[in-house]
């Protein structure tokens, strides 16, 4: 069993039909519509909830890294914001990127009709590569062939049409196997670190590359109910204010959008509350909150 390391719910070792039922997006396919008409000058940088963005380019290449549109596990994950798209709506995407295993990162009814649908791959570490084959067994409930699905480790770099995309290490004790991506392109370059964690080594990794616009995930510490005994448990799962800043600083952010802020009954945080810490520190030079849905752009 996969879980979303006390970071939200637990993977279920079922057969599709088995899985939580998707709700039916009640914001129709205007997104997946909206990215698919948009012709960036730049890169354009969607965010979807949670910790999902899509990221397209100015020739075209689109990038899903950690699309969910599950429901969590109510009571103890409460979804807070609305389910953006239906993932049988997606028709364009060039690949899929995975950060970690848990459930709202790896998640087969959110990300398997899209692969089958557009024939796109799969970039993921080994232990999230385990949910979509063991644990959901996204090849035997979906029309998914093996081959569409590639194992990502730190220090890898992909060719994924206009995107130089680095595997970088990151910080997550909850995971068993995370990574971050950088994103590098013509017009910028953009770090999506996953649930990561602030961690020594990222002043270094910072002065590897110029980044012009990260992403972070923070949240509230918050009462969440135990998966054994439903108890409240005073549970940490993601950065706080001062943690995702100092992340942000040591990696030398140009522009810095928090995410997963918005997602978990009992986590949610208020994002305006980052100016105050950032603003003593040289990076990020500016902090752009983004609800889920949003675009910004290099």
């Amino acid at each position: 069993m996969h879980s979303v390391g006390d970071a939200a719910s637990t993977t279920l070792s079922l057969p599709a039909d088995a899985l939580p039922d998707m709700t039916v997006s009640d914001w129709g396919d205007w997104l997946p519509r909206a990215v698919e008409d948009a012709e960036p000058d730049t890169v354009a940088v969607w965010y979807l909830g949670c910790n999902g963005f899509v990221i397209k380019g100015s020739e075209g290449t689109t990038l899903y890294v950690d699309p969910y549109v599950g429901l969590g596990d109510p009571p103890r994950t409460v979804r807070m914001i609305p389910v953006p798209f239906d993932p049988e709506d997606v028709a364009e995407v060039d690949a899929i990127l995975a950060t970690h295993e848990h459930t709202d990162h790896v998640h087969g009814p959110s990300q398997a009709p899209i692969l089958e649908n557009t024939g796109c791959d799969f970039y993921a570490p080994d232990d999230s590569l385990d949910v979509a084959f063991d644990d959901e067994e996204w090849t035997e409930n979906w029309d998914v062939s093996e081959d569409q699905f590639h194992e990502v480790a730190e220090g890898d770099t992909l060719e994924l049409g206009e995107f130089t995309v680095h595997v970088e290490f990151a910080d997550d004790s909850d995971s068993t196997h995370p990574v971050s991506y950088v994103f590098e392109h013509e017009s910028g370059t953009i770090f999506h670190g996953g649930d990561t964690k602030p961690h020594e080594d990222f002043p270094d990794l910072g002065s590897k590359y110029d980044i012009d616009l990260g992403i972070l995930a923070f949240g509230a510490i918050g009462n969440i109910p135990d998966k054994e005994t439903g108890e409240p448990v005073r549970t940490k799962w993601y950065s706080s204010e001062n943690e995702v800043v100092k992340a942000a600083s040591d990696l030398q952010f140009d522009r810095f959008v928090p995410s997963h802020w918005d997602m978990w009954k009992g986590m949610t945080s208020d994002p305006k509350v980052l100016h105050h810490h950032a603003r003593s520190y040289e990076y990020p030079k500016t902090l752009e909150v983004t609800e889920i849905g949003d675009r910004v752009d290099l």
